[in-house]
């Protein structure tokens, strides 16, 4: 499930490479997936489903023996995700792979880890087999934040706080190895990359990068909820979240783990390389 976000994609494109047989679920089978030139091929099939269905979601599970777990946050995902779990468990699903959050605990000062906390229970309150990855901050959500930076401005509220990043395609290929290794284990994986690096920090190498000044603009929290409602349009839900977030790496200074390597074998993407494979994004 997910098929079409960025985990989701990039995973499907990982097993797609192993030659593992997918099922990509989607609520739109009709539009292309992305990056697939053929979503008929041999080793992919393409089914409708959708959360809210609970009669696409047996469909969509029967015969299946893993599941991918990824949904986008919002104030419906623990709902959405917990009839997810459930069909899973009811249709003989083997094992699940859910992506989670960090600090995903019942009294996270985030909103949304509480929500994953939650389907976690779930999952162990079923005694369904299961991997929990715990991505941080995605590289692939600062090219949001590319039409600001091309601006000249970075904007945020968490001072000189360390922000630990992650690339989707590593955790893509953290899922993959799980899901097709001979050996399902249970567990929680931490995923960051190689370094943890604070707001001014990555306005200076965007700086360096694009050879144009990025200033970098710490707001107060209220401040920054304010800003990402009315200038950068996000729902109040989403601007609530993206504050916590920030207020948590405040908090809890971030570092970042082995996780990657652990599972892998090889280091995490960089993030300086990913800025690198995006410079045009941030150029004015």
């Amino acid at each position: 499930m997910g098929a079409t976000g960025a985990t989701g994609n990039a995973l499907l494109h990982r097993l797609l490479a192993l030659g593992a047989p997918v099922r990509a679920l989607t609520r739109t089978p009709h539009r292309p997936i992305p990056g697939v030139a053929d979503a008929h091929r041999r080793a992919l099939e393409v089914r409708y489903a959708d959360a809210a269905d609970p009669a696409s979601l047996r469909a969509a599970f029967e015969g299946a023996s893993r599941l991918f777990l990824a949904m986008a946050n919002g104030p419906a995902q623990v709902e959405l995700e917990t009839r997810a779990v459930d069909i899973a468990a009811q249709a003989g699903i083997g094992h699940v792979v859910k992506v989670s959050a960090p600090a995903a605990e019942p009294d996270s000062p985030v909103a949304v880890s509480r929500g994953h906390h939650a389907v976690e229970e779930r999952l162990r309150a079923l005694g369904l087999s299961h991997t929990v990855l715990r991505p941080y901050a995605f590289m692939q959500n600062l090219l949001r934040l590319a039409p600001a930076v091309a601006r000249g401005v970075l904007v945020g509220a968490m001072g000189e706080a360390p922000c630990n990043y992650v690339d989707c395609r590593d955790v893509g290929d953290v899922a993959a190895a799980v899901l097709t290794g001979p050996d399902v284990a249970d567990g929680v994986h931490v995923l960051t990359g190689p370094e943890a690096v604070s707001h001014p920090e990555l306005a200076h190498r965007i700086s360096v990068l694009t050879g144009h000044r990025i200033r970098y603009v710490d707001l107060a929290p209220d401040e920054l909820r304010d800003h990402l409602v009315r200038q950068a349009q996000m729902p109040a839900w989403l601007a609530d979240h993206v504050t916590e977030i920030q207020q948590l790496a405040v908090a809890r200074p971030e570092y970042p783990t082995d996780g990657i390597v652990r599972v892998l074998g090889r280091p995490p993407r960089t993030l300086d390389a990913f800025l690198r494979e995006h410079r045009d994004r941030f150029r004015r």
